[in-house]
């Protein structure tokens, strides 16, 4: 009997049963890709991510993450669910500052913020952003979404933008609006398998006390409905409101996002955005719980 150490993780949250789950698989040297997916949809998380040894050498691991349903080239919860596994139970924080992660998308570094020999919050640098344009009529996206049209937000564009994987970033005027949204699932399902897109990303500046933005995140094409807390998706965001002029490119911006509200998993992201040259780099911070630890049996 192979015996495998599964975690389960809560990204972006302090606390069990918040924010985004992860499965995480510390070594998966051994594993197949078939048994990848198989341990993942058995999970049944949002994401799961798997490590294994590097073939970069500026690389400290490979990772691979899959849904239920498929892999995918890049997830940021769980990235964020293995540097703080990595930091808080195998003592990688105590050797170094970072971690390196060999993805689909290129490497991901991700910085442990320490004091006192405990970890604060964990990092992710991604891929630079990058947006284009997409032809859809604002009442074809307000049907899909199951919202209002007059509640989308005509003040500002609805783009695909990219820090990793491609994402439908939605303006909507309140939070409440957003909230309230019951997409229609298979319709949404076949739009975003058009366009090669991962998630519909919904967003407002209309955010409770303590927070700049409020959003949501919706993924059937790629086996999940409701994703709760996105790094992927709000690293993508940061970048569409810079490219696009919402915020300045000249300067850089802290930005604290709240999601998962809507469906109880409330979780926190801490984004900058720093201008570099004729560059932008978005960093993707938070917390994560490790909330599960157990022992999978495989036949051999």
């Amino acid at each position: 009997m192979k015996q495998i150490r599964v975690y389960h993780i809560d990204a972006f949250t302090q606390y069990p049963f918040e924010g985004n789950p992860a499965g995480l698989v510390p070594d998966a040297s051994d594993l197949t890709l078939t048994q990848m997916q198989q341990i993942a949809n058995e999970l049944n998380l949002p994401e799961s991510a798997f490590l294994l040894p590097p073939t970069n050498p500026e690389a400290d691991f490979r990772v691979r993450y899959f849904t239920p349903k498929e892999e995918i080239n890049f997830c940021g919860h769980a990235t964020v669910g293995a540097a703080w596994l990595l930091a808080t139970e195998y003592g990688w924080a105590e050797k170094a500052d970072q971690v390196v992660f060999e993805t689909n998308v290129g490497l991901i570094p991700v910085h442990w913020d320490k004091s006192e020999n405990k970890i604060n919050m964990v990092t992710m640098t991604q891929i630079s952003p990058k947006v284009k344009e997409i032809e859809l009529d604002q009442s074809e996206i307000a049907h899909l979404l199951g919202i209002p049209p007059d509640q989308l937000d005509d003040q500002v564009p609805i783009k695909l933008a990219n820090t990793g994987n491609w994402h439908l970033i939605v303006p909507v005027k309140t939070h409440q609006a957003i909230d309230a949204a019951k997409p229609n699932w298979d319709e949404l399902a076949l739009l975003n398998k058009k366009h090669n897109i991962s998630t519909t990303h919904l967003f407002t500046f209309d955010a409770k006390p303590g927070f700049n933005l409020y959003t949501r995140d919706f993924a059937p094409a790629i086996g999940i409905l409701e994703d709760p807390v996105t790094g992927a998706a709000n690293g993508a965001m940061a970048g569409y409101l810079v490219l696009e002029g919402i915020l300045s490119k000249d300067e850089t911006h802290r930005l604290t996002i709240g999601q998962g509200d809507a469906i109880g998993r409330p979780g926190t992201l801490f984004v900058n955005i720093i201008p570099r040259g004729s560059d932008i780099v978005i960093k993707v911070g938070g917390f994560a719980h490790v909330t599960l630890e157990g022992i999978l049996r495989l036949p051999v």
